[in-house]
């Protein structure tokens, strides 16, 4: 009477047992498996060069991704960067709020960028046209920026194109701890486009954060 192995049993064994092949080294020699592209059957050192070649494949298109995602991010750190830099040189609040607008449209391609301000300054700038007491409590709120449709907002009439998507970020007043994610909201930024798809739910926001802070700190600097 034959006895039928269990497989799991055999994988088990061979697992605790390293030092099987060693003994019977000359039966990796004769031992053949299906080839996993048909064919003639192959060796299991074979397989195993196999096996490699394709972890191997795996590997290097994971990298390539990771290189690509490194590369993106490199040049969008180098444009916030660029922002920041340009910030610097705003002499008031006109030239900032211009040189908001001009970087992030030209080299972020936003196709519309709004601020308004509420609670500093004279109000006198268009920036300062009346925002509804629900908005700012909402964008005060904001542990993060708003990413996704626009219909039904109150912003969605601040755009004379018909705008689809948008991204909400709140400007900030820098907090007692030195961050801005726990200041006093005083405005927000807009960037709007009539792309559905470009500002989304599940898209990352720390370069838009980064944005607003950095956006913050200079019309709190220029603001009258």
């Amino acid at each position: 009477m034959t006895t039928q192995l269990d497989p799991n049993e055999i994988a088990r064994y061979l697992q605790s047992h390293p030092e099987f092949f060693e003994h019977y080294a000359d039966l990796l020699a004769h031992v053949h498996i299906p080839s996993p592209h048909g064919g003639k059957a192959i060796s299991i050192t074979e397989r195993q060069i196999g096996i490699l070649r394709d972890k191997s494949r795996q590997l290097e298109g994971k990298m390539s991704e990771l290189i690509g995602f490194g590369e993106e991010n490199d040049l969008i750190s180098e444009k916030v960067h660029r922002l920041g830099v340009a910030l610097l040189g705003a002499k008031d609040l006109a030239s900032a709020v211009a040189t908001i607008y001009d970087h992030i449209s030209n080299n972020f391609a936003v196709p519309h960028v709004l601020v308004r301000l509420w609670g500093v300054g004279n109000g006198g700038a268009p920036e300062f046209a009346p925002v509804a007491d629900v908005l700012k409590a909402q964008v005060g709120a904001m542990e993060h920026p708003y990413c996704g449709a626009i219909a039904g907002q109150e912003v969605a009439g601040w755009f004379d194109e018909h705008v689809r998507s948008v991204a909400q970020v709140p400007l900030r007043e820098p907090s007692t701890h030195g961050t801005t994610h726990e200041g006093a909201c005083f405005g927000v930024l807009l960037f709007a486009s009539e792309d559905i798809r470009r500002f989304y739910p599940d898209m990352g926001t720390l370069y838009l954060e980064r944005i607003g802070d950095l956006a913050a700190a200079a019309l709190l600097r220029v603001v009258e």
